[in-house]
């Protein structure tokens, strides 16, 4: 078996093998290219494509972005992710469609030994994580190693993500712990605020 498929096996691996040493060395020069590049849809969505293991439809990425492989990582349509954002994907991450990151968030599929002694003969391993769709995640978000984020969720700014949040819940602190589910409220102040917009716009 391959250092690879050790390490998307979910069990040790080490991150000397050469052809991942050679993985992460196209990735780290793709991110270069991509945080040094003019802001241009075209310019920056094929660099995305040649980066990420699957890319949606309709996606926009802020500079700066890294990640360890890029090959782990698969977004779905109207993907959107601000300023400094970091996935570590020694394992799979993978979003769905109409996922928002603001900025600095940081999806973290890599782990080490807690044995100190297994640590420093460098072994490592690394745990999925899943985003559903229509997902918020505020500012600052730090999403652990096998993690699973339900369909609809938002997750307030600075909170660290420990545990599974099922869908349609709204999810905040160290650690992450949800404190209410969206509701009939949400719906209707969502479409209060619509309509003030729209009433503005009609007086442009």
């Amino acid at each position: 078996m391959s250092e690879l498929a050790r390490m998307l096996s979910g069990g040790f691996y080490k991150a000397q093998d050469k052809e991942l040493q050679d993985l992460h060395r196209k990735a780290v020069i793709l991110c270069k290219k991509f945080n040094n590049s003019e802001p241009s849809a075209d310019t920056r969505e094929k660099i995305i494509h040649e980066l990420f293991g699957s890319v949606g439809k309709n996606i926009w990425i802020e500079p700066d972005f890294h990640c360890d492989y890029g090959i782990n990582i698969s977004v779905g349509d109207n993907f959107y992710a601000n300023f400094n954002c970091i996935f570590l994907d020694v394992n799979k991450i993978t979003i769905g469609n109409n996922v928002m990151c603001a900025p600095e968030v940081k999806l973290f599929t890599a782990g080490h030994p807690i044995d100190p002694t297994t640590r420093a003969e460098l072994y490592e391993f690394g745990l999925p994580i899943t985003i559903g769709n229509d997902v918020w995640l505020g500012g600052g978000v730090i999403v652990n190693p096998g993690v699973t984020i339900g369909d609809r969720c938002v997750i307030g700014s600075g909170s660290v993500v420990t545990k599974d949040i099922p869908s349609d819940s709204i999810a905040v602190g160290n650690p992450c712990r949800v404190i209410r589910k969206l509701n009939d409220k949400d719906k209707e102040e969502a479409k209060r605020l619509k309509q003030i917009y729209q009433e503005s716009k009609a007086q442009d």
